[in-house]
């Protein structure tokens, strides 16, 4: 069968058609033969353009499909397609966010997981991520008023300087670094003179060195001597004379004893010293009548006479 030059030309041209229209799809992102599931949202002004990406964990899982405005609601209506496979939750968010810093803007889906599908044709309610270049936007006046003042401040204290620099006068910065400069100077001769009273008594620091080394040595050898000497034992000893010691004064404070009779028992005191007044007028007496105690072994008994008072002067 022979098929005529104008056939040919003719599936030739189809072919070209549609090899096109698949070219220029798949240049949009999109897919011919593909299945997809498509969804709707929407959102209070328009930053997206058809084909954006729509990502779930960072990951493409579809495009943008058609961008309209609601005349009704003032709102701008999203309708966006994503794999068959992808099951999310009907309470998940759709977030625009800014696919990086001069990029532009894609959707992601926030998975609720409650187990709740979304189906095919349902409305997700949506939310806007504050961007980078947003923000700053934002708060542009904010910084650029900051950013005034700081360079306000920095061209004070160029000024500053520069007027420090040519000021010729006692107070300038050049009669600041020639007092910082005597000072280095005045400091590097200090040391060299350091340097000389150490060289010179180089061997009195050493013998110093020496005789502390040696009296330090001498320390500890006596320390060691008294630890073998038992000292601790000797401390021990005095510490339980001391407490032995203790205990005999409380005893006696508590008239315990014969001493702390003695020392408590007034009685005891009253006739010690009724005795010695009694032994004190019986010396008195021998001394005065000697004559009376010589007959004591005879059979006339003398009376006692008490001596008169210039007797016992």
């Amino acid at each position: 069968m022979k098929i005529s030059r104008e056939v040919k030309t003719a599936v030739l041209v189809l072919f070209g058609i549609a090899l096109f229209i698949y070219l220029f799809s798949f240049l949009k992102g999109e897919d011919l033969f593909s299945n997809t599931q498509t969804y709707y949202t929407e959102f209070d002004y328009n930053a997206l353009s058809a084909s954006s990406p729509v990502t779930i964990k960072g990951n493409k899982i579809g495009k943008i499909e058609a961008i309209k405005y609601d005349f009704d609601t003032g709102k701008t209506r999203i309708s966006f397609s994503v794999d068959p496979k992808l099951k999310f939750s009907k309470n998940s968010k759709i977030t625009l966010y800014q696919t990086g810093l001069m990029g532009g803007n894609a959707l992601a889906i926030i998975d609720a997981n409650d187990g709740v599908f979304a189906q095919p044709g349902d409305f997700i309610a949506s939310d806007i991520k504050q961007g980078l270049m947003s923000s700053m936007e934002r708060n542009l006046p904010k910084v650029t008023a900051n950013l005034d003042g700081t360079l306000r401040s920095a061209d004070t204290l160029v000024n500053s300087l520069n007027a420090l620099v040519i000021d010729e006068s006692s107070e300038g910065l050049k009669s600041t670094i020639a007092e910082l400069n005597s000072t280095l100077k005045s400091f590097k001769s200090l040391s060299f003179s350091i340097q000389d009273v150490i060289k010179e008594n180089d061997e009195k620091i050493a013998s110093i060195l020496n005789n502390f080394d040696k009296t330090s040595k001498d320390l500890s050898d006596l320390s060691a001597e008294l630890k073998g000497a038992g000292l601790s034992k000797t401390i021990e000893d005095l510490n339980k004379t001391l407490v032995s010691m203790q205990s005999l004064l409380a005893s006696i404070d508590n008239g315990e004893g014969t001493i702390g009779k003695l020392l408590k028992d007034d009685a005891l005191y009253n006739n010690l010293e009724g005795a010695s007044k009694e032994m004190e007028s019986l010396l008195l007496d021998i001394k005065l009548h000697p004559a009376r105690y010589r007959r004591i072994l005879s059979k006339k008994e003398i009376p006692y006479q008490e001596p008169t008072k210039d007797e016992k002067n």
